[in-house]
C-alpha cells in the first residue's frame, strides 16, 4: 500500500521536468502500477502522471529543434514512443521535409550500446542459425540476449538508457537500421536512397514524393545494401552489384552496390508492401475511379470479361486490379501468378503462383510465369490473374482468353493504341487475332492536381475486334478523365451522376454491357437498373468509408441476396 508521504513525493516528481528522477522512478511505477491507481484517490491524476512520465522518458522526441525556414504540418507516431515523424514545409522553397526524430543518446549510451553490440554479435548469430527463427521471433530473442549481457558484465545505467540501447540495438541488428521508421510508416510507400550523401526519398500518401532528413555516407551505404539483399536471401558483391529481391512483408526492393554501375554510389528502392488491403470503396473515395466506373468493372468481373489495366510505373495498376478482383464470386476457382506476392484476396478457392529463381544461378530449378501460367491452365481456373505481361507468358495468356479463360492482368504503357503496338510487335508478337479476346483497356497514371500528386484513372475503352475494311483494332472509350476539372465524363449517359461525374455510360453506347444483357436476358430497363444499384451501392459505401471487411461482407450479400443488401443501404 503506498502511503499518504509516498504518494506526495510522487507528486512531486511527476511535476517535474528532471529526467534522471523521472528515470530513477519508472521501475518503481512499473512494479507499482497498479497498486498506485488503487491507493490514490484522483485516478485521472494517476493517468496523466504515467503518461508524463512516459514523455520524460521519450528524451527529445517531443521538444526537437524545427530547422531554420520550415514550419511544422504535421506530427505523428511511428513505433510509440522511440520514433515521432515530422511533416515540415518551407515556403520559400514550396517544398516538403520528411523529419524523422528519434531518441537521443548521450556519450556514455553510445559507449555502451557500441559495447553491448559487440558482445551480442557472435551470441546473436549462432541463436538465429541454432533456432532457425524469423520475423518477431528474432526480436524476442535479441532482448532477452540484451538482458543477459548486461547482467553477465555487471553493466549498470537507468532503465531509461536501457531501453533507448535496446531500441537501437533492435533496429540496427535486424530491423532495417536507418531506415526502419519508414518501413514502419503506414503512409510511406515507396523509399529510395540514390547514392552517398544524398538524402533518402520516400513517397507519402499524402504530401507526395519528399526528401527526408536521412543519409548514408559511403561505409553505410554499401553495408546496408548487402545486409538487405542477405535478408531477401540473395547475394550482392562487385562482381553481381544488381539484384532485385522481396522481403519478408512482401515489399519489393531493386538494390546496386558501389560506384561503377550507378555512378553516385550504391543505390536502393524499396516498394512498400501494402498491409491493408484497398478496395473499390477506398479508389472511389480518393478520386481514382467513379462509382459509375467501378459498376462498369463490376457487372464486368462478375460476367467473365477479360480486363487488363495499363499505365506507368506506381500508377496503381496492380491495386486497381487488386479492387476489381474483390467483385469476383465467393466460391469461384481463381489462380494468381507473380513475381512477387501482392495480390491479396479473401476467396478460399484460390491457389497463388509465385516465380522463383535458381538458387545456383543457372536456368536449372527456376519457375518462371510462363511455367507457372502453363500449369495454371491444367488446373481449370475460372478467374486467371496474372501479375504483369512483359515476357513470352504474354502469347500465353492471350491463348487463354481465347480459349474462354476470364483474365486479368497489368501492362506497362500510357495509351491503348501504344498497348495495342506493344503486344502486337517483338518481343511479344501476339496475333491480332487473339488480342480480340481482350474485352477491356483501363489506362491509369499519376498526374499533378494543383501541386499534389494523385491517381487516376484516364480513360475505359472496349475492344471492339477487327474491323473488316482496314484489318484494324477498333476500340470504344467509355469513360475519358478531363483534366481541365479533374472530372469523369461518359458518353451520353441518361443515369444520374455521381462524385465528380459528369455524365456517363449508357447501354446503348457500350458494347460489352450490351453484350452481358443479352447473356442474362436483361430488358435495357433491367441492365439500366442492375447498373444504377451497382453504382449507388458503391457510392453509398465510399460515403461511409467502409473498411474491407465491411466491403467485402456488402459485396458477398449482394451477390447472394441483391434485396438485403440494398435494404441495408437504403437502396
Amino acid at each position: 500500500m503506498i502511503r499518504e508521504g509516498q504518494a506526495k513525493v510522487l507528486k512531486s516528481l511527476l511535476d517535474t521536468d528532471k529526467g534522471e528522477d523521472i528515470a530513477r522512478l519508472l521501475p518503481v511505477l512499473d512494479a507499482k502500477s497498479g497498486e498506485l491507481k488503487r491507493s490514490l484517490q484522483d485516478a485521472e491524476y494517476i493517468e496523466g502522471g504515467i503518461n508524463r512520465l512516459l514523455e520524460g522518458l521519450e528524451g527529445g522526441i517531443r521538444d526537437f529543434s524545427i530547422p531554420d525556414g520550415y514550419r511544422e504540418v504535421e506530427r505523428y507516431f511511428v513505433n510509440k514512443p522511440y520514433a515521432v515523424v515530422s511533416i515540415l514545409y518551407n515556403d520559400d522553397r514550396d517544398e516538403y521535409l520528411y523529419y524523422v526524430v528519434e531518441p537521443r543518446i548521450s556519450e556514455v549510451e553510445s559507449f555502451f550500446l557500441a559495447d553491448i553490440e559487440d558482445k551480442l554479435g557472435i551470441t546473436l548469430l549462432f541463436t538465429e542459425v541454432e533456432e532457425g527463427v524469423k520475423g518477431g521471433k528474432k526480436e524476442k530473442i535479441l532482448r532477452k540476449k540484451i538482458e543477459e549481457v548486461v547482467e553477465r558484465y555487471h553493466i549498470e545505467f537507468e532503465s531509461a538508457s536501457l531501453r533507448k540501447i535496446s531500441y537501437y540495438l533492435v533496429r540496427d541488428l535486424i530491423q532495417f537500421g536507418k531506415i526502419d521508421v519508414l518501413m514502419r510508416d503506414r503512409f510511406v510507400e515507396d523509399i529510395s536512397c540514390d547514392g552517398y550523401n544524398i538524402p533518402v526519398y520516400v513517397y507519402h500518401w499524402i504530401y507526395g514524393s519528399t526528401a527526408t532528413n536521412i543519409a548514408f555516407n559511403e561505409p553505410e551505404l554499401d553495408s546496408f545494401v548487402v545486409k538487405i539483399a542477405q535478408k531477401g536471401g540473395k547475394h550482392l558483391s562487385l562482381s553481381e552489384p544488381m539484384v532485385g529481391i522481396t522481403l519478408e512483408d512482401g515489399s519489393r526492393a531493386q538494390l546496386s552496390l558501389g560506384s561503377e554501375i550507378t555512378t553516385r554510389g550504391s543505390t536502393f528502392t524499396i516498394r512498400r508492401f501494402r498491409e491493408v488491403l484497398i478496395t473499390a470503396a477506398d479508389l472511389i473515395r480518393w478520386g481514382t475511379f467513379t462509382p459509375e466506373e467501378m459498376a462498369y468493372l463490376w457487372l464486368c468481373v462478375e460476367n467473365g470479361k477479360s480486363i487488363l489495366f495499363v499505365g506507368g510505373t506506381a500508377s496503381g495498376k496492380t491495386t486497381s486490379l487488386n479492387a476489381i478482383a474483390l467483385f469476383m464470386p465467393q466460391s469461384a476457382k481463381i489462380v494468381t501468378i507473380e513475381d512477387t506476392r501482392e495480390l491479396r484476396l479473401p476467396h478460399e478457392n484460390w491457389i497463388p503462383g509465385v516465380t522463383r529463381t535458381s538458387f545456383m544461378g543457372s536456368e536449372r530449378g527456376t519457375v518462371d510465369m510462363y511455367e507457372l501460367l502453363k500449369v495454371a491452365l491444367r488446373q481449370r481456373p475460372e478467374y486467371l490473374i496474372v501479375g504483369e505481361v512483359r515476357g513470352k507468358e504474354a502469347m500465353t495468356l492471350f491463348q487463354a482468353m481465347s480459349t474462354g479463360h476470364t483474365s486479368f492482368s497489368t501492362f506497362h504503357a500510357d495509351s491503348v493504341d501504344a498497348t495495342i503496338h506493344r503486344l502486337e510487335y517483338p518481343p511479344l508478337s501476339i496475333p491480332r487475332s487473339m488480342l480480340q479476346a481482350l474485352d477491356i483497356f483501363s489506362i491509369q497514371a499519376q498526374v499533378f492536381i494543383g501541386n499534389q500528386r494523385v491517381r487516376r484513372n484516364l480513360e475505359i475503352t472496349e475492344n471492339l475486334g477487327i474491323d473488316p475494311t482496314t484489318r484494324n483494332i477498333k476500340t470504344r472509350r467509355i469513360f475519358e478523365w478531363n483534366p481541365a476539372k479533374d472530372t469523369f465524363d461518359g458518353l451520353n449517359i441518361p443515369l444520374p451522376a455521381m462524385g465528380k461525374s459528369n455524365s456517363h455510360v449508357t447501354i446503348m453506347v457500350s458494347e460489352v454491357l450490351k453484350e452481358i444483357g443479352r447473356f442474362n436476358g436483361w430488358s435495357g430497363s433491367q441492365l439500366s437498373n442492375e447498373f444504377k444499384t451497382r453504382a449507388q451501392l458503391l457510392k453509398l459505401m465510399a460515403e461511409r468509408e467502409v473498411t474491407p471487411q465491411e466491403f467485402i461482407s456488402t459485396i458477398r450479400t449482394f451477390q447472394a441476396n441483391p434485396e438485403k443488401a440494398k435494404k441495408e443501404y437504403g437502396i
